[in-house]
């Protein structure tokens, strides 16, 4: 009997068009790219499994972890395809969802709607019971009126319940008294506020726990069904899923906190680049990740991703924000755009091509697939632009219809706008590049950065296809694509390390600062914190303590990072001297000669993560240059804005060193790169490619 080995590890991206795969065995790395299959998104799974093992000479039984990054919770919550959910929650709260904070997220639009709630009115039910802002419990729970709820919803068909009362971040009595008493008659999960996300600011509490509780029955299932499915092909293995913050969490406590799994594959993509970051010694990065679906943009600084408290999905207007559903969790900061290969392209009613953010998927795919796809895609007009070989997509597992693509693009866009399709193409191309280029220079802004400052890590299926251009847009001077850039979030999971962010909001004045009180929050958060990350590390473990803190009377806080110490006699003098530091470094200078005005803290955090070995480190080099390539194709080249002859290299072929001159297209098995007229390329000592602007200071 073969026995798993612990040197061996794989990792699962399920994506809305492709689902990744990646094995590291001991070392080594073999990868597949599998259609994502709607029906039954395990299959993919086993079927890329299959891939993988054969091609490395191993069987299931020898992998040791199995670490699984999906979108099937975010799809859930875009599409509304979760159980039927009720919500029980405090009396005069029950349309807090519908209310939200009342903002208007476009200030001029007289006939502006707000996204329709999770749950509708009819299924919220409340209940009698208050607890005050500290905690306090100003009003003692209904509890005959809550067996009451509990016939309504037993009699009501729904799969799941959500409960969330006022202040229960303060004090969860209620909500877990609450619990106790509608599971006596219920054999449904329920989920409450305080255990999802314990964070003042009710719509967005009410809200996190709503979508967990929606989509917590799939999840479970799902999940359930992958562990037995895996069991029943010999992967009798540990499996662990990435969380939206970039950690790793066991499958049972994700299949209880599915909304923590939301982001979590552009999660592993963000840790990839992190690595790369690592590798190279680079401090500032930006990281570009383009698949099937979508893409996503987020900076990196100091080898680590920017992190965030609250996030939203499924913005229903333009984009803006505000207008969507937001998550209260941790999770990595970045902006996410319909922009991926399956993106739809079209025309609007002013005569203006528009792409995504309806996307083909797998099914029925781009038009060039031949899977019944018959409006064009990104991915149709990279192959009209010459950019892919209809022979070699995927390794050759996907034959490619070019006819296909030009007839779709024409019919669609072209004949609309009196354009053929090559001219058709390019500008499909250049709208989604624009697109791209857009919302990076935006998300570098509302961070108060210079995007042409960074360096770009490409990856995904279609970034490396598109990030030479994106880089010229930008005025970004080197990019690199990683080893096994198409398969980038996948190989991001094998890096993450397992690690829990847990939160509490506790509203504290600095003059009334109690230090004993302080400590033992601290105490019970890390407690919990690492309690998950002992699910699945061994090893030493590392807490990273924050306080999020504002000036009283104002609407938002900034993080503080603390030492991992208790608080002593001189906490406030501390803590005050810490903001006073950070807030000068966000705004420019601390708010100063305003007598009494106060600082508290909002929301205290503790991060536990296991430590990591430390990656080798790389040069970059700027290389030598190369023979002519063997072999040329001819691709669009938009500088001179007609088709030219573009050297094709295989990747297998070049060693570290090895300088590629643009015009050319370095092909791989899960994507190409597209090395445009402005750009040589360089193979680095761990086989990335560097392209690299010419004329530029390296």
């Amino acid at each position: 009997m073969t026995s798993r080995s612990d040197d061996i590890r794989l990792g699962a991206d399920i994506g809305g068009t492709f689902t990744d795969i990646a094995l590291d065995v001991r070392g080594t790395m073999f990868s597949t790219k599998v259609l994502t299959n709607y029906a039954a998104p395990e299959q993919a799974i086993l079927d890329g499994i299959d891939v993988v093992i054969r091609d490395a000479g191993i069987s299931a039984a020898e992998i040791g972890i199995i670490i699984h990054g999906t979108t099937l919770a975010t799809n859930a919550l875009i599409e509304r395809r979760g159980a039927r959910t009720a919500l029980v929650t405090t009396e005069g709260f029950r349309d807090v969802i519908e209310m939200r904070t009342e903002n208007r997220f476009e200030q001029y639009d007289l006939n502006l709607q707000l996204p329709t709630p999770l749950i509708p009115r009819e299924d919220r039910f409340t209940v009698k019971g208050r607890i005050g802002a500290e905690g306090q419990e100003l009003q003692p729970l209904d509890e005959a009126a809550l067996e009451e709820i509990a016939d309504r919803i037993a009699a009501g068909n729904f799969g799941s319940v959500a409960i969330g009362f006022i202040h229960a971040y303060a004090n969860p009595g209620h909500e877990r008294r609450a619990r106790d008493i509608l599971a006596r008659k219920l054999s449904i999960p329920i989920s409450i506020s305080a255990e999802v996300s314990p964070q003042m600011r009710e719509f967005e509490r009410f809200n996190t726990v709503c979508a967990n509780a929606y989509v917590r029955p799939q999840m479970a299932d799902y999940l359930a069904r992958l562990q037995t499915r895996l069991k029943d092909m010999g992967a009798d293995c540990p499996v662990f899923m990435i969380h939206s913050g970039g950690g790793l969490i066991s499958v049972e406590t994700a299949s209880e906190f599915p909304v923590r799994l939301v982001e979590s594959g552009p999660a592993g993509g963000a840790i990839f680049a992190a690595d790369i970051a690592r590798r190279f010694g680079l401090e500032k990065v930006v990281s570009y990740d383009m698949g099937g679906t979508t893409a996503k943009i987020c900076l990196i600084e100091d080898y680590a991703p920017r992190t965030a408290r609250t996030f939203e999905v499924a913005r229903t207007y333009r984009f803006s924000k505000g207008s969507g559903m937001p998550i209260s969790i941790p999770v990595i900061e970045m902006i996410e755009i319909g922009a991926g290969g399956g993106s739809i392209a079209w025309v609007d009613a002013m005569g203006r091509i528009q792409t995504g953010p309806e996307s083909a998927g797998s099914e029925p795919g781009p038009a060039c697939y031949g899977r019944g796809g018959k409006r064009p895609a990104i991915t149709d007009a990279d192959l009209v632009l010459g950019k892919l070989d209809p022979d070699n997509f995927a390794g050759g597992a996907i034959r490619l219809d070019t006819a296909a693509s030009e007839q779709a693009i024409l019919r669609d866009v072209g004949e609309r706008l009196s354009l053929n399709a090559m001219a058709t193409a390019f500008g499909i191309c250049e709208v989604v590049d624009e697109n791209m280029a857009n919302a990076a220079r935006v998300h570098a802004v509302e961070n108060g950065k210079n995007i042409s400052d960074n360096l770009m890590i490409a990856f995904g299926g279609a970034a490396p296809l598109h990030a030479a251009r994106l880089c010229e847009k930008l005025g970004i001077d080197q990019c690199i694509v990683p080893r096994g850039a198409g398969v980038g979030s996948a190989i991001g999971f094998l890096k993450a390390p397992f690690g829990y962010e847990a939160l509490a909001s506790k509203l504290t004045r600095l003059s009334r600062f109690n230090a004993a009180e302080v400590n033992a929050l601290l105490a019970d958060l890390k407690a919990s914190a690492e309690g998950f990350v002992r699910s699945g590390a061994s090893g030493k473990i590392v807490c990273e303590i924050t306080a999020f803190m504002r000036y009283a009377g104002q609407g938002w806080e900034i993080p503080v990072p603390l030492a991992d110490e208790p608080f002593g006699d001189d906490a406030v003098v501390k803590l005050k001297d810490l903001f006073e530091k950070n807030y000068q470094r966000f705004f420019g200078r601390a708010i100063e000669g305003l007598d009494g005005l106060e600082i508290e803290i909002v929301t205290w955090s503790v991060k536990a993560t296991d430590v990591r070995p430390a990656v080798a480190r790389h040069e970059l080099t700027m290389g030598k240059k190369t023979g002519k390539p063997a072999t040329t194709r001819e691709v669009f080249d938009p500088v001179s804005g007609r088709p030219r002859s573009y050297g094709i290299v295989e990747r297998d072929t070049l060693c570290a060193g090895d300088r590629v001159a643009g015009p050319a297209v370095i092909v791989e098995r899960e994507t190409s790169t597209v090395v445009t007229t402005s750009f040589d390329a360089v193979i680095q000592s761990d086989g990335a490619i560097l392209l690299i602007r010419k004329g530029s200071r390296a």
